[in-house]
């Protein structure tokens, strides 16, 4: 007996264990109770069981209404996706579940719904001039429940206008809008006008329950009151930068438009640009710059000028010879020296010398040499000067011309012993330089080429190199000749030879002496008395 009240006992304790093990039927809504879903969104209700292998779903409102979504079983959940939700989605959903002979379960979710997408839009216009009248709309697009919507338009701080919807009957989303319109002073222009919307919707949690947006107030006008800066100033020095900045009044921003008045009175366009900039500023930039500012909405047009004037020392831009800086003895002559500066330069042109000679000289831009002469040939040089310094440059003028002032020149002379060496030299001035060439005068009459240099070199002089010679220097331009007569004198084969000659020699001075004193003496007395008898002279000596 003990032992069947055991058995029984432990077969209890199995069958509470197996049942401890067993889950119970349970089943779940996710989200639970109560979900707040935007309009336009995707939201899934998902109905979850345990404790039942095979159970299978049903979903529907309590109303009845159509579900406005996709069924999709999965074993032991289900789901009912709403993409996207709209408003047939608010409703109370109620999820059934079976379970066999576990009966059946069920559970409800409400859903609730808002729109209330994006910032609001705010609209300014006519967009007019100054001292019109400007409207302001603000809209919310797809807002729902507007019944809640609340509107503030505000410029800046200050408040323009405010809207409550209370009372709307609205049951879809709906764009809705506010208008306000009031004349702006000169001071509102570029002030913020700000739009807030507010969905205070007390049962729902979401966010935001507020959004601003905001546009700055414009009223097109100008342009007016155009003037250009310059900076560091209307003259600056040459090499400086320069900027020049055009500065205007005018909504929308204007289209600006740089030029410059060139010295043909023609016109000279530049940039599209507010701001003009030079970076390393020439003379050539001097002048009158025009800003020209057009605004397309107004079609109004304005301009501004300033006058700029580039300081600094010369710079020169031409130093030139005419016809060219090669020419011939006789041609006209001109040179010219250009400079730029401002003040403008005083130009000096010059020969270029070391000596205080400065001739021929041209205070001004042009120096006339007429009919020029080999003489002009050299260096010339342009000096500009004002009161922030000077500038030089320098040329040179080549004259061509034929031979001149050919000599020769005989050492030890013209007239030599026989056996000595005799150097004949020949110079000759020209450009280009001459060439020179020795003849000399055959018995025929006829000159032969001997020789091409400047100096003729004769050794042991022989009888047979007497005779004349002749020097000719030659260039393109022409040729100039000179002659010399080489005499030879023979040479005594003894010394003592000389003894005759020299008493001979001294006799003839001895004679010669009183006759030429007598001469002399003739000629003064004729001087004086008009004529002079020489037999009575010479009886009065006697």
């Amino acid at each position: 007996m003990l032992k069947q009240m055991g058995r029984a006992s432990q077969a209890v304790l199995v069958i509470l264990y197996v049942l401890r093990t067993v889950k119970a039927f349970e089943m779940e809504i996710i989200p639970a109770n109560k979900i707040v879903a935007q309009i336009g969104e995707t939201l899934v209700l998902t109905c979850n069981t345990t404790g039942c292998a095979s159970p299978s779903f049903s979903w529907r409102t309590q109303m009845d209404n159509p579900l406005g979504g996709t069924v999709n079983n999965h074993g032991t959940y289900s789901t009912l996706t709403m993409n996207p939700v709209s408003v047939v989605n608010s409703h109370d959903y109620l999820c059934t579940v079976f379970c066999d002979k576990k009966g059946k379960k069920e559970k409800s979710v409400k859903v609730e719904l808002y729109s209330f997408p994006s910032d609001p839009v705010i609209e300014i216009s006519p967009s007019s001039v100054a001292g019109g009248t400007v409207t302001v709309i603000c809209k919310i697009p797809d807002v729902y429940p507007s019944e809640h919507l609340e509107l503030i338009l505000k410029k800046e701080e200050h408040v323009l206008h405010e809207k409550h919807f209370y009372g709307d009957d609205s049951t879809n989303t709906e764009t809705k809008t506010v208008t306000y319109s009031f004349i702006p002073m000169a001071e509102d222009i570029g002030k913020e006008i700000i739009c807030v919307a507010k969905l205070p919707v007390p049962y729902m949690d979401f966010k935001p329950k507020e959004r601003v947006s905001s546009q700055k107030l414009n009223a097109n006008f100008g342009p007016q009151n155009t003037i250009i800066t310059a900076s560091p100033g209307n003259s600056p020095m040459e090499g400086d930068s320069l900027k020049l900045t055009c500065v205007t009044e005018s909504n929308p921003p204007p289209q600006i438009v740089w030029r410059k008045h060139l010295a043909d009175e023609s016109i000279q366009h530049l940039i599209k640009n507010n701001v003009l900039s030079i970076p390393h500023a020439r003379f050539s930039d001097s002048g009158l710059y025009i800003c020209e500012v057009i605004n397309l909405v107004t079609n109004r047009t304005e301009t501004a000028t300033v006058d700029i004037v580039i300081q600094g020392a010369p710079v020169i831009t031409e130093l030139s010879i005419a016809p060219s800086t090669t020419v011939q003895e006789g041609e006209n002559v001109s040179i010219q020296c250009s400079a730029e500066s401002n003040p403008p330069p005083k130009i000096i042109l010059r020969r270029k010398s070391d000596s205080a000679d400065m001739e021929p000289f041209s205070a001004g831009s042009i120096l006339l040499l007429p009919s020029v002469m080999f003489l002009n040939g050299g260096g010339y040089e342009c000096v500009a000067e004002n009161k922030f310094g000077n500038s030089k440059s320098e040329i040179t003028l080549n004259v061509e011309y034929g031979p001149k002032n050919t000599m020769i020149s005989v050492t030890p002379a013209t007239a030599v012993k026989e056996g000595e060496t005799v150097v004949m030299k020949c110079t000759s001035s020209g450009n280009p330089s001459p060439v020179i060439s020795w003849k000399k005068k055959k018995a025929t009459g006829e000159f032969e080429k001997i020789f091409r240099n400047a100096t003729l070199t004769i050794q042991n002089l022989k009888s047979q190199d007497l005779g004349l010679y002749e020097c000719e220097a030659y260039n393109q331009l022409g040729k100039e000749e000179k002659a010399v007569k080489l005499f030879v004198q023979a040479r005594l084969e003894n010394p003592d030879q000389m003894l005759p000659l020299i008493i001979a020699f001294s006799s003839v001075a001895a004679v010669a002496v009183p006759v030429v004193a007598i001469l002399i003496y003739v000629s003064r007395k004729a001087k004086i008395n008009g004529s002079y008898s020489l037999v009575k002279a010479l009886r009065l000596k006697v």
